[in-house]
């Protein structure tokens, strides 16, 4: 599979155009703010561009970030910039001829952002063999990865060396394609059907329980979309399946339950997370606004009080009642939340 990624990504593909389906191309509005960041990306760059989705988390300056899969540089120089000249962002690909692209761009970027040097770097290798680069244990703040993972033959692998990697409260923030149902391993093997992001998809649930499995033990769902596969022939092949792109936030954090258990806590959002002054969107299901007392479970108190997000909030309640699980929890399946839920709702669940 590793071989006919390299020569989909390195040789058939010569731009987002050459893309025979929707399901790697980004259609999230973006962000005001994001807008003049990639109005400053290369062109080249720019056409090189292969992302399901929006690998921006918020609160990122000065974070170390690691980009699996990288490609052509885009959001690793998107990223660059959000971070600061007291951050930086690491890019991983297995493609030379992405790479290339990338590397020749570096002090580009670094003079448009206004920066003395780049705070960029990229390196080869295999997403799922990150312990082949130097790359220290828990030493990153953030890990991305946008339209990647599903390419992967060994995605338990990809999981588990992210975890190594981010430090304690650190967070793996990634866009990919998933299915309504397992992929058949006849079409898996299409290299059009893999190269395309559809053949390596993983069924919602499967990776749930290998997230879990991998020391991510309460996967959050940020926004997901249904792709539309838009090509007669790839439809009549695999259009019994339906696909999503979906955004993930995976927390390190150690010893958070399985489920949304009620403590009594709350928090109250300050509204100082920058381009986020009315309210904060931790995941699908949590639109926090601000000074509002806004009841969460105990794995959300968490999520928010051990990682970047510490000083944004202020934090009522402690542990010492158990009021049993937020009613509703865990019973809905991904896009298939209420209109409610999409919104925001007034408590954790």
């Amino acid at each position: 599979m590793h071989d006919q990624v390299q020569e989909y990504y390195g040789k058939t593909l010569q731009g987002s155009a050459d893309l025979q389906t929707n399901a790697c191309c980004t259609d999230s509005a973006l962000p005001a703010y994001l807008k003049p960041v990639l109005g400053k990306i290369h062109d080249e760059v720019m056409t090189r561009y292969y992302g399901c989705g929006l690998i921006a988390p918020e609160a990122l300056n000065g974070m170390r970030i690691l980009d699996l899969g990288c490609g052509a540089g885009r959001d690793v120089y998107a990223l660059s910039a959000l971070v600061g000249e007291s951050g930086a962002v690491i890019g991983v690909d297995m493609t030379d001829e992405q790479l290339a692209v990338a590397n020749r761009h570096r002090d580009y970027h670094a003079d448009k952002f206004g920066f003395r040097q780049s705070n960029v770097t990229f390196l080869k290798g295999y997403i799922e063999k990150l312990d082949e680069l130097d790359l220290p244990d828990n030493s990153i703040d953030i890990i991305v990865s946008n339209c990647v993972i599903n390419l992967s033959p060994d995605k338990a692998a990809v999981l588990r060396e992210a975890h190594r990697l981010l430090k304690p409260g650190g967070e793996m923030y990634f866009s990919d394609v998933y299915s309504d149902k397992r992929v058949p391993a006849d079409l898996a093997a299409d290299p059009v059907l893999y190269g395309e992001c559809l053949g390596g998809a993983l069924y919602w649930n499967d990776f749930q329980n290998l997230a879990k499995r991998c020391g991510f033990a309460d996967p959050r769902l940020v926004e997901d979309r249904p792709i539309s596969i838009s090509n007669p022939v790839i439809e009549e092949k695999i259009g019994h399946i339906r696909f999503f792109s979906a955004t993930y936030r995976l927390f390190k954090i150690d010893g958070l339950e399985p489920a949304c258990e009620d403590y009594g806590q709350a928090v109250i959002y300050k509204g100082t997370i920058p381009h986020q002054p009315v309210a904060f969107r931790l995941d699908k299901h949590h639109l926090i606004q601000r000074g509002k007392v806004f009841p969460v479970c105990g794995n959300t108190y968490r999520m928010l009080q051990e990682t970047r997000f510490r000083d944004h909030f202020d934090f009522i309640g402690t542990w010492d009642t158990h009021y049993g699980i937020f009613e509703g929890c865990g019973t809905s399946l991904p896009y298939s939340a209420t209109a409610a839920d999409a919104q925001g709702s007034a408590g954790c669940c």
